[in-house]
């Protein structure tokens, strides 16, 4: 539960289980190990480079791997582009005025290098060109997930059987085997809506772990209640599921289909580009029954496989 927020009641229930409960962003890795000569899929076989040109590549403020432009004073002390306007173009060892001086033997010796990918110790084994190193680093399958709990901005990363245990360690979230989920979200007091107020809820499926979101907050000047699901890994693997959501009442049923969003797009980021089911508060009432003094949504879905669909379907 966010700070200030409020306070929910699930019910769940799935498989015949009932349940009743209270629902309650690292610095770049500059430690580079010689690697062994090796070939990856995307990457060249090569031989990091020696350690003494690494140190002279990293930025003694950040310390953090240089990029050109690199700039250098009249002492001949280097330091990253970012950092310059940091020191207000002070030189950091000498305290020299730095100027506009490049560096330009020190950004061609880096253009000869190659070197380990930063995620080398969590299975990444490719070695790349100084220059593309970076770019790879962001696009690495082996980049650690940062934390999907969203209460507030945790810092733990690390691969998925690391944040399942944190989730369920740390963050006590409620953990569920299974495809389908029936949810029961009770609130006492339907006008307060505030920003963050959440529920996350992880449910094993198909072997892989999904988190469903569910929360209450403005969007624009409009109080909004909103569920999506975002899958615990890439991209490429979310595609290949998809999700309904269920709400309804009083005769009247709102439904969501769509494909689980990774949790490499943050939370925030999902949130509000709408990619779930949206109940706008007079609608969620409406839902709950005619006195509007109290919310009580049931929310279904499932989680499925597209190929089990097209083997429903008989494809």
């Amino acid at each position: 539960m966010a700070p200030g927020g409020s306070t929910y009641k699930e019910v769940l229930e799935s498989h015949s289980t009932v349940t009743d409960y209270d629902i309650a962003m690292t610095k770049a890795d500059t430690n580079l190990t010689p690697a062994k000569t090796t070939a990856g899929l995307s990457g060249k076989k090569g031989i990091s480079s020696p350690n003494g040109v690494h140190e002279l590549l990293e930025c003694p403020v950040c310390t953090s791997l240089m990029y050109p432009p690199i700039y250098q004073c009249p002492s001949g002390h280097t330091l990253c582009s970012n950092c310059k306007s940091r020191v207000h173009n002070c030189c950091p060892t000498c305290r020299h005025e730095l100027g506009d001086i490049r560096c330009l033997a020190l950004e061609k010796v880096a253009e000869s290098l190659e070197l380990p990918c930063r995620y080398q110790s969590l299975g990444c084994h490719d070695i790349f060109p100084y220059y593309s190193k970076l770019k790879h680093e962001q696009q690495c399958r082996f980049h650690p997930y940062n934390c999907p709990y969203a209460g507030f901005e945790c810092s733990v990363t690390g691969d998925i059987p690391t944040l399942v245990e944190h989730l369920k360690g740390d963050h006590k979230v409620d953990m569920h085997d299974g495809c389908t989920f029936n949810h029961r979200y009770v609130k006492s007091n339907p006008q307060e809506v505030e920003n963050a107020t959440w529920m996350l809820t992880v449910f094993n499926c198909f072997g892989k772990q999904f988190c469903l979101h569910f929360e209450a907050f403005q969007l624009g000047t409009a109080p909004v209640y909103m569920a999506f699901l975002r899958f615990m890994g890439d991209d490429n693997e979310a595609k290949k599921f998809s999700y309904s959501l269920e709400v309804g009442g009083n005769s009247r049923k709102l439904i969501w289909q769509g494909v689980p969003r990774s949790i490499r797009d943050s939370h925030r980021k999902v949130r509000d580009s709408q990619d779930g089911l949206i109940i706008q508060r007079n609608l969620a009432l409406y839902f709950s029954g005619g006195d509007r003094q109290e919310l009580k949504l049931r929310v279904t879905g499932r989680i499925w496989k597209e190929s089990e669909l097209w083997k429903d379907n008989g494809c």
